[in-house]
C-alpha cells in the first residue's frame, strides 16, 4: 500500500510542477503583450503605432510586395506568424512612407525584414535569406548595430 501512496504522490507532484510551469510561460507571454499596449510617451503604445503604419501603407502595397512578405514570414511558425506579418508590415509600411515611395519595393520588405527581426534571430535569418537567394548585401550594416 506504501508503494501506491508514494506514486501517487509523486503524479501530483508532478502534475503540479506542470501546471505551475504552463502558467509561467503563459504569464510570460501575456505580460509581454501588455507591454505592446502601454502608451508610451507620445501617447500610443507600440501596437498603436504598428496599426498606424500599416493602415498609412496600405495603398502602397502591390500583389508582388504582399507575396514577397508572406515568403519573408514563411519561417515563423504558424501559430505566430500573423502576428509577426502584422509586425514585419508595420516596419516595411514606416520604411516606404517615410521615404516618399509611390510602392512598397522588395528592397522595403528587406530592410523592413531585417529591422523588425529582434536581433536574437538574425542567425536564422541570414540563413532564410540565403536559401532564397535573396540579397541583403545593402542592409548589411543593420545586422551589425
Amino acid at each position: 500500500m506504501g508503494n501506491v501512496h508514494n506514486g501517487f504522490m509523486y503524479f501530483i507532484l508532478f502534475w503540479a510542477v506542470v501546471l505551475v510551469v504552463s502558467m509561467a510561460i503563459g504569464g510570460y507571454f501575456m505580460f509581454r503583450k501588455f507591454l505592446k499596449i502601454m502608451p508610451k510617451q507620445d501617447g500610443m503604445s507600440k501596437l498603436d503605432w504598428q496599426n498606424y503604419w500599416v493602415e498609412k501603407s496600405r495603398p502602397l502595397w502591390t500583389e508582388e510586395s504582399k507575396a514577397f512578405l508572406d515568403l519573408l514570414v514563411s519561417p515563423v511558425p504558424k501559430p505566430f506568424r500573423d502576428i509577426a506579418k502584422h509586425s514585419i508590415a508595420a516596419e516595411i509600411g514606416k520604411i516606404a512612407v517615410e521615404s516618399g515611395a509611390s510602392e512598397v519595393t522588395r528592397e522595403h520588405c528587406i530592410e523592413g525584414y531585417i529591422k523588425a527581426t529582434p536581433r536574437r534571430d538574425y542567425r536564422s535569418l541570414i540563413s532564410f535569406l540565403d536559401k532564397h537567394g535573396i540579397d541583403y548585401s545593402p542592409y548589411r550594416h543593420l545586422l551589425k548595430s
